[in-house]
């Protein structure tokens, strides 16, 4: 499904709804440059999830964990891995296996790392300096 958000709430809105549907397991694969409003969407996905915790791009750590909501929140920033193998490093698996929500950004640089039926999330810049065009495929779905 393709959505078109004409600001950062807009786009915090659509991860905040995408996330109601989310269960245990869910991993969410994000894409887009940089600036395009991934971790705005991670920050409606926490809402969603009933986290109250202030969620930031976990680029230097890597992983920022929110375990206050219905289900943890588990924030990958991908930017500066390498390869698949190093998300195993940190330790991929074992997050899979505690039962939360794994929102990824830069999920392209560890794409064989992740199932086919993960949500695929893409933002991408719109006809206006703000607008983003955000489209929702794999296994998730919005109303919009």
């Amino acid at each position: 499904m393709e959505f078109h958000s004409g600001n950062e709430r807009e786009t915090e809105a659509l991860g905040e709804a995408l996330a109601q549907e989310l269960s245990p397991g869910s991993v969410v694969a994000l894409t887009g440059d940089l600036g395009m409003g991934k971790t705005a969407f991670v920050r409606g996905m926490a809402r969603g999830l009933g986290i109250v915790t202030r969620v930031t791009s976990p680029t230097f750590t890597i992983v920022s964990e929110y375990e206050e909501g219905r289900l943890p929140l588990f924030h990958f920033d991908m930017y500066r891995l390498n390869s698949a193998d190093e998300l195993f490093e940190i330790g991929w698996e074992d997050y899979l296996g505690r039962g939360g929500v794994c929102a990824v950004e830069w999920s392209e640089r560890v794409a064989e790392a992740l199932d086919e039926g993960c949500v695929r999330v893409d933002i991408r810049r719109g006809g206006q300096e703000q607008e983003r065009i955000i489209t929702i495929g794999g296994n998730g779905s919005v109303e919009a």
